[in-house]
């Protein structure tokens, strides 16, 4: 199966944002991610207010584009298309896949979150997905009772010929487990933001995915 342009783009450091109402500090935090090599940027806030959205991951796209890196929009279509970002990720309960694909292009990309099914991962590739995600990983604060997923399940998917994103509870400790299971990515949120040090905590995790 050929790859897709947009799915080139879905490799190694994914930053997932935290819920922060204080947009001035969500970017500051985001910028220094970036410079210790996160590749690629979901804005995710579930709290905020529709106006709070629009301001900041329009800050946020600011941006990433003066770091060339594709920021996703969250479960947002319509966000994603008003700002022209680079893509949205999609929930099993957040629409069909194949319709939001047309609305939004072969251009941008459309990931998928998959549990721990192949099922779902096989026909979410079927609709347009770009890349596909599997999790919880490893234990996870952000969602503690998502499904647990055995790590064989990413040599398994590569069959389907797009990027495999790890997701949850993964950290410095554990990241290269779920790289060598056959994750081309991996998504971080709390082992990410709430580290002392957010920069160089990037910069380990970038390491530790490139060897």
């Amino acid at each position: 199966m050929k790859v897709k342009s947009s799915s080139s783009k879905v490799l190694g450091l994914y930053a997932i944002t935290p819920d922060m109402d204080d947009t001035d500090e969500l970017c500051r935090i985001v910028e220094m991610a970036i410079k210790g090599g996160v590749k690629i940027v979901q804005y995710r806030n579930k709290s905020a207010k529709s106006r709070l959205q629009i301001t900041q991951s329009s800050r946020l796209l600011e941006i990433c584009r003066e770091y060339q890196i594709p920021l996703v929009i969250n479960d947002n279509v319509k966000l994603c298309l008003a700002l022209d970002a680079d893509g949205v990720h999609i929930g099993i309960s957040d629409g069909n896949l194949a319709e939001i694909k047309n609305r939004i292009g072969d251009n941008k990309i459309l990931g998928a979150s998959c549990y721990n099914s192949l099922e779902i991962a096989r026909k979410a590739v079927e609709e347009g997905a770009d890349y596909i995600a599997f999790g919880s990983c490893f234990s996870s604060i952000t969602k503690p009772h998502a499904p647990s997923v055995d790590l064989n399940l990413f040599k398994d998917a590569k069959c389907f010929g797009v990027p495999i994103v790890g997701i949850g509870g993964i950290t410095l400790d554990n990241v290269s487990q779920v790289k060598e299971a056959g994750a081309d990515s991996v998504a971080v949120i709390t082992s990410l933001w709430n580290s002392a040090d957010i920069n160089m905590t990037a910069k380990q995790f970038s390491n530790l995915l490139s060897n």
